[in-house]
């Protein structure tokens, strides 16, 4: 780093850098003006000799010199000094998750069709545990919530302690017809994935198991004649669970749910027991 170091005499001016040393001395006679370098031997001087009006220029130099060595000194010291980034060797990944799927039923009874796309909602938190020192797989568990929706033709009528299901077929007309289910559920689940902590980009497969418990759920059947709506319907089972997974890479992942048991308890349309059982497939996101 370049610096003036003293002066001497008022007529003496001595530029430092880490290498070498640039005396500019003026003599108390004429303009005559003697530099040392100290990169050779002190006895070997070098005496120029500058008119009067070139003073100012040799001045104006030196200060240039100063301050641009000074800036550049200044510079590397701020870059050296800089704080380092530390980076997290004990991460964790996908803790938040959100979904859309299609959805549809198995196990349905015959002449069952479906109207429209039913679509699904699915989101929540969960607790990402690696358990190898890669941190490349874990276990997580946390809670979540589903909404479901089901456009289908088999109608529900009545009330809730008494529902009534009807198999909707061309003669009938009708505006709408669906029910729908609110679900708050507890997965848990193994993970497998190449992520580092340097890189937020990775492969991953999710796969586990989900217990869900219905919240709420809502029919509604419109005919021109009558609009029926039915809440709490006694026939719903209040417990689901099934397997499911996901796979991709980066931020967009495929979903796909199983479900292992019936959404009906009880039932029967037709004289058929209904054993309808969910399948949801679409996309899932993870982050954080």
């Amino acid at each position: 780093m370049s610096k003036i170091i003293k002066v001497l005499k008022t007529n003496c001016l001595i530029l430092s850098r880490k290498r070498s040393c640039l005396i500019v001395f003026k003599r108390d006679f004429g303009s005559h003006y003697l530099f040392f370098n100290t990169h050779q031997k002190l006895s070997k001087q070098y005496i120029c000799t500058i008119k009067p009006k070139n003073k100012m220029r040799l001045f104006l130099n030196c200060l240039f010199f100063i301050v641009v060595t000074t800036a550049f000194s200044q510079e590397k010291t701020t870059s050296e000094n800089a704080p380092k980034v530390k980076i997290d060797s004990l991460y964790r990944e996908d803790q938040f998750y959100f979904g859309v799927s299609y959805n549809t039923l198995r196990s349905t009874p015959q002449g069952f069709s479906k109207n429209k796309l039913s679509a699904g909602f699915t989101g929540g938190f969960l607790r990402d545990m690696p358990i190898n020192k890669k941190r490349t797989i874990a276990v997580a568990t946390g809670v979540g919530f589903t909404y479901n929706n089901y456009i289908q033709n088999i109608a529900i009528s009545g009330s809730d302690e008494v529902p009534v299901y009807t198999l909707l077929n061309g003669t009938v007309n009708y505006s709408k017809n669906k029910f729908s289910q609110f679900l708050v559920d507890v997965p848990i689940e193994f993970r497998w994935r190449t992520s580092t902590y340097e890189s937020t980009k990775f492969w991953r497969i999710y796969s586990g198991f989900k217990c869900s418990y219905l919240v709420s759920d809502r029919s509604i059947f419109n005919t021109p004649a009558a609009h029926t709506k039915i809440t709490g319907n006694k026939d719903f089972n209040r417990f689901l669970y099934g397997a499911y997974i996901s796979a991709g890479y980066n931020t967009i992942n495929v979903y796909a749910y199983y479900g292992l048991n019936s959404i009906f308890k009880s039932g029967a349309v037709n004289g058929e027991i209904l054993k309808m059982k969910p399948l949801n497939v679409g996309v899932i996101f993870y982050i954080l």
